[in-house]
Formats: C-alpha cells, sequence, structure tokens
C-alpha cells in the first residue's frame, strides 16, 4: 500500500466512503470513478490503490455476504497479489481472496469456484485467471460490481486485459447490458508501446486505452498538485566512456567460442538423437554462444566467466526451462564447462588478485567493461547515505545474475552493503520461485538487503517507501517502464541515475522525451476528457467461436489452440523421470498433429492416441487455418464429452471431485461396539434361563496346576458357526488351547444369580488388584445398577459330565467376605462325626479343613494366597534358609523382618502360592518362559491369614486367571458375528463365511495379535482394484487410461472406502488396541463407571455402544478391503461382489462387447502366429494383439489406439491373480509376508525383465529414437545379468516402462477376448513370469531392509543427501552403527536404483562388521 500523507488546506466533496485521510485529487478522482467508468493517471507514489480501495467501499454494500455479487481487483504480476489483497483487506471489512496461477485454480471445477464465491468478497487475482473463469463461464460479468484494472496501461494487443474486455464486456456492451461491472484502471502512463513522443502519437495511445477500457483517463492539471503530497525523485545523467573490450582479446575469446560450438554441434551429430531434440540442442547452443558474447562485449571478461559458470552444471540455482532429452542437456553442459575453462585462462590467478582491486585496470584489461566500473563508481558515490536502498534496473536476466555476483563480491568488504537478484522467469532460465521473490522483497524492505539487481519484473507496483535510488543501468524501452522505475524511488530527495554511453545522442534524446513526455500525456488526457468513449473497432469482437449453450462457456478462434493443447496435455503421455528431477525426456508427448495445405487452404489435424476424436479438416484463409481447425476440434470434442460444459477437460472434473472427496472431514472418535448377546437388564424375576456353554481348555506345556473348565452362562444363545467356539492362547509356557461348546439350558433363581455374581466379581477383583482394596466397595455397589449392563456367568465346573449339574456350587459359595464369624460359619464346612480341628487364624477360630483349597489375605505385607493346604512336617518353629545361606525358623524370620511375634508356633503351616497374575494371552509372544521349579510355594502361619474365599481349588482359581482373554476373544467373535449377520441381512444370496475370518479382517496390527487384517487387505486391495478397473473398462469405452485411473481412484482410495465404511458402521466394529486386562469390565460388576447404549445397525438389529475409541480414517479403508479380502477368500468372487454391492460399489462382471470403431488387418503389423504361441492363447480378435502392443507415439492414423487402455485393465488382473495365487498357495504365511511376495512379484521392473526375456521387445510398435536407444541399453545390460530370476528388486537398472506395461497389456488383451476369463490370463501369463518369487527366494528391497534394521538395532540413520553429477543421480546413505559410521555413494539414471545401490552397500558393510565382531 502506498504511504499516504494527511490532506492540507482546500475544499472538497464529502463522500460517505472516504477514508479521513484521503488527499484532495484523490477525493476528486474517487467522485468521478462512482459516477463513470474511470482510469486514474496518476504518477507513481500518489496513492492510485487508496482509490481503488474507497471505491470498493462505496459499492460494499452490494458485495457483502449473502450478496452473489463480487469485486475484482486484477493486477498484472502475482508479486503484486498479496500487496494488493492486504492493502484491501487494511481498509475494507471485506472478505479478500487471493488467486493465481501458482494454487492450482486451472484444475478448479464450477465447484470450487461456487465456494470461492461463497467465502470471498472481493477476488484480488492475475487477469488470466478470471480470463480463463469467464470462457468457462465459471465467473459471469454480471456478477462482479466493481472491476479494477492495476496497470491498466498493458490492455494492448493480446493481454489478458485487452481480452476481458474485447471477448466480454464489449461484447455485452454492444446488446445493452445494464448489468455491467464498473470498470476502474490505474496507471502511472497511459502510453506504453514504443515509438515516438509526439502529442499525437501519445494522444492516439490514450484514446486507443479509453476505447478499449470503455473509461475516461483521470488526471491532475499540473505535476504540482502532486507534488505538495509526494516526492519525486530528481533525474541524473551518468555518462560513461565508451572504452571496449581490447580486440585481440574478443577476437581471441570469439574464435574460442566458434571452436567450441563447432566441437559440441558435431557431437550433436554424431549423438543419432532425434532430430527435433537435435535440433533444440542445437538453439540453445547458439543462444549461450549470444548470451557470452553479450556479456564479453557489454560487461567485460570477468563477468562473461561468471555467466558461463551459472550456466555450466556447477551453477547453483540457474536451469534453463527449455527442457532437453538427456544426450542434448549434456552436450550443452558440457559446452558451458568448456567456456567456463577458456574464459578461466585469460583471468589472473592466485591469491594476490581479486576483482575490483584496481577498477582502471581491470577497465583496460578487460576484466571489466567501462559501463560496470561507472556503475560501481556511481554506487561508491552514496557510501556515505544512511541506509542505502538502491534498485539498479538491468534488461537481461543473465546481466542481473552475474551483476549481483560482482557487486556481492565487492561492496560487503567496502560499504558493508548486501545485494541481491531478482529476475522474471519469461527469458528461458528458470531462477527464482514466487516465494523466494516475496522474500527479497520483504528483506529490502527492512534493509536486510540494499541493493537489488532486477529486470522489469519490479518496475509495476514494488511499494518500498525508503528506497531512495534507483539507477537504470539499461536504458527503458517505453515511456511506460520509464515513468514506473522511475517512480520506485519513493524516499524524498531520491535520485533516478540513467546511465548514457558518452556520444549516444539517441539514447540521450530519448532519455530526454522520456523526461518531457508526462507533461505531453496529462495535457493530451485532458484536451479530450469531455469527449464520449468511442464504440470498439476491433476484429476480435467478429471472432469465430463457440458457445456451449447450456452453460455460456465459450471458447474463441484465438483462445481454441491454448484449449486444445491443454486438453491434449492432460491425455496419458510416457516420458523418463531421473530421481528428483524431470529432465523433458518424453518418448511422446500427446499433442496434435498440425498438417497445412497452403495451396488448397486445407488443414488437417491428427490427434494422440489417448484422444478418441477423427482427423479434423477445415478449408479457410491460411492466416488463421490452425486456429479454426483448432476451434472446430474444440466443438467436437465438447459433443463427444471430453470437454465439459464448461469447456474444460473431463479429467480435471474427476480430478476436482476425487480432491474433494479427499477433503471432506472425518472424525476419528469412534462408537466402539459391544455384542448384545453379552448384555442384560437388572431384574428382580424370580428366575432366570441361561443357555450354558462348557469352556474347556488344554495346555501343551507341563504345569503342576491343573486346569478345571469353565460354564460360560448367557441369557441369548450365541450364534456362532456350528454352535463351536475353538481358539488358542499364548502364554509364557506355551499354547493354551479353548473350547466353548453348548451343553444346555440351565434355570437360576434370582438367589442363586446373586451367589454366582457375588462369587465371579470376588474372585476376578481378587485376580485383579490382588489385594481387597476394592472388594468391599464393589460387593456393596453391584446390585444397585438399574440399565443396560454387561450381564452373564463364568461359573466353576465340578466335573467333565455336560449337563445343568456341572456347576461346582461349594465352590461359587465361598466366599467369605465381608468377614463374619467363621467359628459359626464352620458348622457347615465339616460332617457332623468330623475330627477337624481348630485353627487360629488371623481373625478367628477356624476350622483346618477351611484352609484347605482356600484364598486367604495376609495384612502383614497385603498379599493374597492360593492354599492348598497344610504341611505336616512344618511349622513356626522349623528352620528357614533364606537367600543369603543363613538358617533361621519362621519365627525368628517374621519377627525379624515384620516385627511380628508368632503366638502359635507350634501350628503346622500353609502351603499357599501367590496368586496368578492376569495377563493378556491374546497378544503374540515371540519367545517362551522356562517353566521355574522352585520357590513356586511358600509356607505361611495360618495366625497371620485371614481367609476370603473357601473351598476353592487353586486350578479354579489359575483357570479363572485365562477367563479376560477368552472373553474377549468370544466378544469379538460374536461383535464379528453381528457384522456378518448384518451384511446377510440386506444379502440376497446365501453367503457362507466364517466368522473368524470376519475377525481376521476387522483386527488391526496394533492389537499384537497371531493373526491381523494385513493377508485380507493386500488381497481385498488386488480385487477391488480389478473390480473396479473392469467395471470402468467395459462401462466407458472411449475413455483414456488418465481418466479410467481418476474414476477408479475415486472408488478405491482410502477416502472412499472410509466413506463407504462409516456410512455403514464399520468403524465400531473394528479392534484397533492391544486386550487390557486391566480395562476388562467383569461381569455383574454394575460398580463402574461404563455406560452402554443401544445403536441400531437397522430396523431389526442392534448392538451396544460402550463409549468412544480412535481409529484413523486410514485404518476404516484397510478394513473395509480386508472384509472384501475375507468374503472373497472363503466365499468366492461372487461373495466378495455381494460385500462390495452391500457397500455401495456396483460391479457387473457380465461380458461386455469391446467396441472399437476402427477396422485394421493385424498381420500386417505384428506376428500373430508368434505371439499366440509364445502365449499360449489363440486371439478370436487378433486386433487387440496389435493394441496391446501400440506404443502411443506410434501415430499411424489406423491404429488410433495405444496399449494404454488394455494396460490399465492387464495391470490389475495382473496383481489380483499373483496376489490370490500367493494367497491361496502360502496358506501359513505370516499377514505380512504375502505383502512382501506381492510387492516383489507385482512391479514394472519384474514384468519388464519378462518382457525381454521373452523378446516381446522386438514386437512393440513405436515411433521414438529415444525409446528405442533406451530400450536397446536396457536389452543389453540385461543380458549381462543372471536370467535365473525376475525379481525387480534385485534389479539394478532402470527399465522403461514400456517393457512393463506390454506385459500388462498383454494380459488385459487376453482377459477381453476370453471373456473375462482370470484362468485363462494367468495361464497365459504366468510361464512368462516364472520362477515366481518364493518365501524362500524372498529378497527385500535393500531400501526396506536397512530401515528396518536401524529401527531393530537402533542405529542412526542420517538424511539421504541427493545430488546430481551430469546426467546421474548421486545418492549418499549413512548410518552410524556402534560408534562406526558406515558410508556409501551410488549414482544411476533413476533415484530409485541410485538409493538400491547405496542401500546395498552400506547392509553388507553392515553385515560384514556384524560377522566379525
Amino acid at each position: 500500500m502506498e504511504e499516504v500523507e494527511l490532506a492540507t488546506g482546500g475544499s472538497q466533496e464529502i463522500l460517505p466512503d472516504a477514508l479521513p485521510f484521503a488527499r484532495s485529487y484523490q477525493m476528486e478522482a474517487l467522485a468521478k470513478a462512482i459516477k463513470q467508468n474511470t482510469i486514474v493517471y496518476l504518477e507513481t507514489g500518489s496513492g492510485k490503490t487508496l482509490i481503488a480501495i474507497m471505491l470498493l467501499r462505496s459499492y460494499a454494500y452490494h458485495l457483502r455476504k449473502p450478496s452473489p455479487y463480487i469485486g475484482v481487483f486484477l493486477v498484472p504480476t502475482v508479486v503484486l497479489v498479496a500487496q494488493q489483497a492486504e492493502a484491501v483487506a487494511m481498509h475494507t471489512d471485506l472478505k479478500v481472496g487471493k488467486h493465481w496461477g501458482d494454487i492450482g485454480v486451472d484444475y478448479w471445477d464450477d465447484r470450487i469456484w461456487k465456494q470461492q464465491l461463497d467465502n470471498y468478497e472481493v477476488f484480488v487475482m492475475t487477469p488470466t485467471i478470471l480470463l480463463n473463469a469467464l470462457r468457462h463461464r465459471f465467473l459471469t460479468l454480471d456478477m462482479i460490481k466493481v472491476l479494477i484494472f492495476d496497470e491498466c496501461h498493458n490492455a494492448r494487443g493480446r493481454h489478458p486485459y485487452a481480452c476481458i474486455m474485447m471477448e466480454f464486456y464489449h461484447r455485452q456492451l454492444q446488446y445493452n447490458n445494464s448489468k455491467l461491472p464498473r470498470i476502474f484502471g490505474m496507471t502511472a502512463s497511459p502510453v506504453k508501446a514504443k515509438g515516438s513522443s509526439w502529442a499525437s502519437t501519445y494522444r492516439n495511445q490514450i484514446l486507443e486505452l479509453e476505447n478499449l477500457m470503455n473509461s475516461k483517463v483521470y488526471t491532475t492539471v499540473d505535476e504540482n498538485v502532486l507534488a505538495e503530497y509526494i516526492p519525486f525523485s530528481t533525474p541524473k545523467l551518468k555518462f560513461y566512456d565508451s572504452w571496449d573490450i581490447p580486440y585481440a582479446l574478443f577476437e581471441c575469446l570469439s574464435n574460442d567460442l566458434k571452436n567450441l560450438k563447432e566441437k559440441h554441434e558435431s557431437a550433436l551429430r554424431e549423438s543419432n538423437m532425434e532430430k527435433s531434440a537435435a535440433d533444440s540442442a542445437r538453439g540453445r547452443l547458439s543462444k549461450l554462444v549470444s548470451t557470452f558474447l553479450f556479456c564479453l562485449t557489454e560487461l567485460g571478461v570477468w563477468l562473461a566467466l561468471k555467466a558461463t559458470e551459472s550456466l555450466s552444471c556447477y551453477g547453483t540455482h540457474i536451469c534453463l526451462l527449455e527442457k532437453l532429452d538427456v544426450h542434448g542437456e549434456s552436450i550443452v553442459r558440457d559446452f558451458s564447462l568448456d567456456v567456463f575453462k577458456v574464459f578461466s585462462a585469460y583471468i589472473p590467478s592466485g591469491q594476490g588478485w581479486s576483482i575490483g582491486d584496481d577498477l582502471n585496470a581491470d577497465k583496460v584489461a578487460g576484466y571489466l567493461s567501462s559501463k560496470v566500473v561507472s556503475l560501481i563508481e556511481s554506487l561508491l558515490d552514496y557510501r556515505d547515505l544512511k541506509d542505502l536502498r538502491c534498485i539498479v534496473f538491468v534488461e537481461r536476466v543473465i546481466t542481473a545474475v552475474v551483476l549481483q555476483i560482482l557487486l556481492s563480491e565487492l561492496l560487503p568488504k567496502l560499504t558493508g552493503w548486501k545485494t541481491k537478484f531478482i529476475a522474471g522467469n519469461h527469458s528461458g532460465l528458470q531462477l527464482q520461485s514466487r516465494n523466494i521473490q516475496n522474500e527479497i522483497v520483504e528483506e529490502f524492505r527492512k534493509g536486510m538487503v540494499n541493493i537489488i539487481v532486477a529486470t522489469s519484473i519490479l518496475e509495476e507496483g514494488l511499494d518500498v517507501q525508503s528506497c531512495n535510488l534507483v539507477i537504470r543501468f539499461d536504458p527503458s524501452t517505453t515511456v511506460c517502464s520509464f515513468i514506473q522505475s522511475r517512480g520506485r524511488a519513493r524516499m524524498p530527495n531520491s535520485d533516478f541515475l540513467l546511465m548514457v554511453r558518452s556520444g549516444d545522442n539517441a539514447t540521450l534524446n530519448q532519455m530526454k522525451n522520456y523526461l518531457a513526455s508526462g507533461d505531453i500525456m496529462r495535457e493530451e488526457s485532458l484536451r479530450h476528457s469531455h469527449l464520449p468513449c468511442e464504440p470498439l473497432d476491433s476484429e476480435l469482437l467478429n471472432e469465430a467461436f463457440y458457445c456451449v449453450k447450456s452453460t455460456g462457456a465459450v471458447v474463441t478462434l484465438s483462445s481454441s489452440v491454448a484449449l486444445l493443447h491443454f486438453y491434449c496435455s492432460r491425455l496419458p503421455s510416457d516420458g523418463f523421470v531421473q530421481g528428483f528431477v524431470f529432465h523433458g525426456l518424453k518418448y511422446f508427448k500427446p499433442s496434435p498433429l498440425c498438417e497445412i495445405d497452403k495451396n488448397s487452404q486445407l488443414c488437417t489435424l491428427t490427434f494422440p492416441k489417448g484422444c478418441n476424436l477423427q482427423p479434423v479438416s477445415v478449408k479457410g484463409n491460411v492466416k488463421t487455418l490452425k486456429q479454426l481447425a483448432c476451434l472446430e476440434a474444440c466443438k467436437q470434442l465438447h459433443l463427444s464429452g471430453a470437454l465439459t460444459d464448461n469447456l474444460v477437460p473431463d479429467i480435471v472434473v474427476e480430478e476436482a471431485d476425487a480432491q474433494e472427496l479427499g477433503c471432506e472431514p472425518y472424525v476419528d472418535d469412534q462408537a466402539n461396539y459391544f455384542p448384545p448377546e453379552l448384555v442384560g437388564h437388572h431384574e428382580n424375576n424370580s428366575t432366570r434361563l441361561f443357555h450354558c456353554y462348557l469352556i474347556e481348555m488344554q495346555r501343551n506345556f507341563e504345569y503342576n496346576v491343573p486346569l478345571h473348565h469353565i460354564v460360560l452362562g448367557v441369557m441369548t444363545k450365541l450364534e456362532i458357526d456350528d454352535e463351536k467356539i475353538a481358539f488358542d492362547l499364548e502364554v509364557d509356557k506355551g499354547n493354551l488351547s479353548v473350547w466353548a461348546n453348548y451343553v444346555g439350558v440351565m434355570s437360576l433363581s434370582s438367589e442363586e444369580v446373586l451367589l454366582c455374581q457375588t462369587f465371579q466379581i470376588s474372585l476376578f477383583r481378587v485376580l485383579f488388584d490382588h489385594n481387597l482394596t476394592k472388594l468391599a466397595e464393589v460387593l456393596s455397589a453391584f446390585n444397585s445398577r438399574k440399565d443396560y449392563s454387561i450381564d452373564y456367568l463364568l461359573l466353576p465346573c465340578s466335573g467333565p459330565s455336560q449337563n445343568p449339574l456341572i456347576v461346582d456350587w461349594k465352590c461359587v459359595s465361598s466366599v467369605i467376605f465381608p468377614y463374619e464369624k467363621l467359628r459359626d460359619h464352620n458348622t457347615s464346612c465339616c460332617p457332623p462325626k468330623s475330627y477337624g480341628r481348630l485353627v487360629h487364624a488371623k481373625n478367628d477360630l477356624v476350622c483346618s479343613c477351611m484352609f484347605e483349597n482356600s484364598l486367604v489375605y495376609t495384612p502383614h505385607n497385603g498379599y493374597i494366597y492360593c492354599i492348598s493346604g497344610t504341611s505336616d512336617n512344618l511349622d513356626g518353629n522349623s528352620l528357614l534358609r533364606e537367600r543369603s545361606g543363613e538358617a533361621i525358623t519362621y519365627k525368628q524370620y517374621y519377627k525379624s523382618r515384620h516385627g511380628i511375634d508368632l503366638c502359635f508356633e507350634r501350628e503346622s503351616l500353609l502351603i499357599g502360592k501367590h496368586i496368578f497374575p492376569v495377563q493378556n494371552c491374546l497378544k503374540r509372544r515371540r519367545q517362551l518362559k522356562e517353566i521355574g521349579q522352585s520357590n513356586t510355594f511358600v509356607e505361611l502361619p495360618p495366625e497371620l491369614c485371614v481367609i476370603i474365599m473357601s473351598p476353592i481349588s487353586i486350578g479354579t482359581i489359575y483357570s479363572f486367571s485365562f477367563l479376560p482373554s477368552i472373553m474377549h476373544r468370544i466378544e469379538f467373535l460374536l461383535i464379528a458375528n453381528n457384522l456378518k449377520k448384518m451384511h446377510l441381512d440386506h444379502c440376497m444370496q446365501s453367503v457362507i463365511i466364517p466368522t473368524a475370518k470376519v475377525l481376521e479382517a476387522i483386527t488391526t496390527k496394533k492389537c499384537q495379535e497371531k493373526f491381523h487384517l494385513e493377508s485380507l487387505e493386500t488381497l481385498g486391495d488386488s480385487f477391488l482394484k480389478y473390480a473396479a478397473s473392469q467395471q470402468l473398462f467395459k462401462t466407458y469405452q472411449n475413455q483414456h487410461e488418465g481418466l479410467l485411473s481418476v474414476k477408479k481412484d475415486k472408488i478405491v482410495c482410502n477416502a472412499a472406502l472410509c466413506k463407504r465404511g462409516c456410512d455403514h458402521k464399520l468403524p465400531g466394529f473394528i479392534q484397533n488396541e492391544p486386550f487390557d486386562p486391566q480395562m476388562w469390565i467383569i461381569p455383574g460388576d454394575r460398580s463402574g463407571q461404563y455406560k452402554l447404549d443401544e445403536e441400531y445397525l437397522s430396523a431389526t438389529r442392534k448392538v451396544f455402544n460402550r463409549g468412544r475409541k480412535k481409529v484413523k480414517s486410514k485404518t476404516v479403508a484397510d478394513v473395509v478391503e480386508a472384509l472384501i479380502g475375507a468374503f472373497l477368500s472363503t466365499g468366492g468372487e461372487k461373495a466378495a461382489l455381494s460385500f462390495m454391492d452391500w457397500l455401495g460399489i456396483k460391479v457387473d462382471f457380465a461380458n461386455v462387447p469391446y467396441v472399437r470403431q476402427f477396422s485394421i488387418e493385424p498381420k500386417r503389423h505384428v506376428n500373430i502366429k508368434y505371439l499366440e504361441s509364445l502365449l499360449n492363447f489363440s486371439f478370436l480378435d487378433s486386433s487387440l494383439l496389435v493394441e496391446a502392443l501400440t506404443h502411443g507415439s506410434y501415430m499411424l492414423p489406423e491404429i488410433p489406439r495405444s496399449y494404454q487402455r488394455l494396460e490399465f485393465l492387464g495391470d490389475s488382473v495382473l496383481d489380483y491373480l499373483i496376489t490370490m495365487h500367493l494367497y491361496q498357495k502360502y496358506p501359513g504365511m505370516s499377514p505380512g509376508l504375502l505383502t512382501d511376495l506381492r510387492s516383489a512379484s507385482v512391479n514394472n521392473d519384474c514384468f519388464a525383465r519378462s518382457a525381454v526375456k521373452a523378446g516381446l521387445h522386438k514386437h512393440i510398435l513405436y515411433s521414438s529414437q529415444e525409446l528405442h536407444k533406451r530400450i536397446a541399453e536396457t536389452v543389453h545390460n540385461f543380458e549381462q545379468l543372471s536370467l535365473a530370476t525376475t525379481s525387480g528388486c534385485e534389479s539394478e537398472t532402470a527399465f522403461p516402462k514400456v517393457l512393463g506395461d506390454v506385459i500388462e497389456s498383454l494380459a488385459g488383451a487376453i482377459l477381453v477376448d476370453s471373456g473375462y476369463n482370470t484362468d485363462a490370463v494367468f495361464q497365459s501369463i504366468r510361464p512368462l513370469l516364472e520362477p515366481l518369487v518364493t518365501p524362500e527366494t524372498l529378497k527385500l528391497n535393500p531400501i526396506r531392509e536397512l530401515i528396518e534394521l536401524c529401527q531393530r538395532e537402533h542405529f542412526v540413520m542420517e538424511k539421504t543427501v541427493v545430488s546430481r553429477e551430469r546426467n546421474l543421480i548421486a545418492i549418499t546413505i549413512e548410518v552410524q552403527a556402534n560408534g562406526v559410521v558406515h558410508k556409501h555413494t551410488s549414482t544411476a539414471p533413476v533415484k530409485k536404483t541410485a538409493q538400491k545401490l547405496a542401500s546395498k552397500a552400506v547392509l553388507k558393510s553392515l553385515k560384514e562388521r556384524e560377522s566379525l565382531s
């Protein structure tokens, strides 16, 4: 925003939306702009932006939401977007949006534009964006209330400003449209064109601008009005002498340049490059020679040397925009490097010399030109100026680059000034990103940078109030450039230095004319201000165009070429990407071929193979013939659906849909389902019926504690496969097999139910807590809950008999807590004539039989023990051997250790064992613990023990310690079963799938169990992609592979799968965390804080939600794929399709004819008999073979399609078939192994190796010399390698993608020809891929293997260093392992290959070191 001082003096009209600090001329201009379209012509720094903002304020009531209208502020450069948007936001309350090309506006569709219209009231944008939005009818002029053109003098010729006015504004003006926007232009010079400075010339150009903008120029009467408010820089002429580089030196260097050029042109001729590539490289050499000669003559040898250095392979941040192929680029960079070496020989070297030590000597020697020396001297004249801010304007980018190098070397040691450069990218040099340019400008504002060497990019709009010096190193080419560059000096008493060569009278006179131009333009503007604008007389108003009736989108004769090329650019191409830098080497680039016959005035356009359009031929004027043909092509593309009704490529809309799908919000806080079969409601009925299941356990290891059967009683019969539940647990000592079989119904009274619940709560609470802290609280509260609760019974079994009498009711009645008079309890524990004796317990005398099979608590240490019986030969006086080896009596031990005096030392000691820990027995254990035989039991004096439960055997307690894990597994089996039944409720056909397989599909790796979803996910992913690809291939037979791929991604992407999963409530079923026994809810325990809420899965089926859990969106997507894999692996393709149909993924595997609107003679193009023999398949339609082997570069009109559609289909079917083969062949493999086998078997390198082995590369139809060379090189390298494996991971060379593609396209061709018979595909293609990778031959990708090794061993892996050496990518990998550094650098044409080789070398080093140690 330009700085504005408060207005002083004078009277002015008061406008309601004026800002209080507006000046009189600004108020006057605002008043005029409100009344009519206006161009404000005022000096730079006079506050034109403020007038525009006040105009927006006056229209604000039209723009505020929910109004459908907007204001648009156009700026000519991206740099100005943020600056002007911030100014508008600062002085208005309007919502301001910033729009420029780099944010992807080119790929927006109407929905995204609608979102922008809903969000913003003022759009600050570059004009091309508005022009395209108008052409595509995303925006219309009647939406816009105010249209502001910053730097409107650019509205000339084909500039977007001019196109907006001519294509839209003036056309609607012809129809007297009353809804046209208010036009407001801003300029510091209404004249831009080169030429004379006569008043008549200026007058004509001003009138042309007024007529085009349909606006009248407003300006002040004279410059003095502005001088009151803004400072004007003082123009000064700086003459430099005409000293040239010594002739002999120049002659020598120019001859060297000529010889080097001839040398490298000869290399081009010998390189066998394609003609177009060689011509491009030759043109680049000529441009470089011209650039170096320019630097020599205008700047001097030293700066010419810096130019060669910048443009050679050792340059830092400069590269040429026009991409060459690898060989051409190598030759061009070698040329720059050779020139650098030649020029270096003419510059002194050594520590005693540096440039600028003696400027006059440098000039005489020709190292620096007199112009450059004059610039340095001029800058040094200002060394006493405090806080210098200087812009040096130059014409060429290379001048800016090398001057910055020179000034950065000289000035810091002389003045401390810092120099940077800013240059545009339109010159063919890619220099700086927009962000870097903005950072430099900001540093300049803050004084961190003192001098900017800039091209014309900084002439327009840069607002730096503290700029106090502007130097025109090269003269301005137009009066507009002169005025704008002069206006960059904003500080009072600033200077505008014009460098002129002595004796150059033409430039001197031009500068003088420019200085006088302001008064002339002002006078001419005022002289005609009263005249109305004239109707626009332009051919563009009558230009041919095509308009879509439904939307109003339009393509004109002049815009048709760009639109057609934009469409073709979105078609599939084939390029060679080298590592992290794309070097422009394309085997073919989809673009139309244009043939013009001038004699017959006929133009024929032939389209790339991805474009389903027949050649277009038109006749007309030769000058516009190509445009006419492109316009007709655009029309045909729209009529065919390839261009939408907004005239954008169909793939752009599909990609926008896909992007929007990925942006939909997802909340990872999801339901946590619990099976309704294990939930009950508290009732006081006299009797309750329980369905009983006998839980049996059997271990595969020896242990001195027996296992007992357990009875599970539930209110609802469990509907799980075959009414039988079986699974294994993993414990420290081995495996535990578990079975649960239905044994009948049991009827219990309410008192019996209460007794059972008291038992299981007490026992589980003791097992979990190992103390009695919570038990009293729980027992007092468990009967108070009235809502839904987890309600089932787990009871001890008295024997193997499978009938309702198997419950051990004595054990169920064993709870003696809270404490009671145990002597009274003793009366029922022994037979009437029993000889049981009384024993002193901690809290009472009890019968000795009470201690047999009991659970006791010892208050002195807070422990709980299982008591199995009484020792016959140990009492308090017996000896106890301590760990130190010393023997003391038990009585002495308790006295010394606990301060307890035993009162009944002659009582026999109890034999006890610590209570068993409750562990997660579902967790996969990598190692088994040794079974300890010593010190497993302890001896306890009875007088220290409080009996909690009796009788209860140690085997029962031991068995109950496994029940939390068992019931957790049963809970999720029931959850999986509910999911299965939910699907069956909507399934028209009977689909049988084991519940255990569904459980596997909903169990993630985070659960750390023996199984998880990864294998099923891999299988389901491959089938889903195949099913979607087949459906799309058959449905959209005229759409190219790129569009099919985007459509497929919309179906199979994680975002889409997550949404479908959430729509069907799958997140609640997912088992996503390892089982934590402490979080397990004891059945019947109603004291906890958990809550169970009913949730209906359908109208008739419900589950319970027991809280919330975190589930990532990708996890939901993975589970969807795993469920597809589960149905596929057990029920086949029909079952998988049924599940996909339930999710909403509609796929029909019915055979659909493959329709193609062309006929060819296949035998003319390919060897059909040989290929059918190779594939062991006879084609019904052998033209499919031709299509499968035709590369996109093979532009033969009679073969209008390339292999890409068939490759799209074949890629998915091979992935599916190989994955299914591996899954079925190795059923017992670990979940991650299938993923590794699939990755090693299904990849382009693997297929490419197979193609070369089979000789298929000889049958590919292509027309690309570069591709031919790449294939020849690959085949040669391949023949040097072992043919023993097809694993792509082992490959140390990069294969052209086409080699792998043809394997896939042939698979697609066989699939189509066989009526989508996948068995036929596998039988034909599998022999080509042999030997397939097996678990024994699998070799991990070295990159992954190294990463996993570093993670496992905690090695430090440094960040990978990527660099470029000539035309190779260099990758350096460094690992620090146990104080030793292992480092290796590898080079390859492709980054992935280089990284693989470097990783392999580091792995080898690490393994050798490990074996030595």
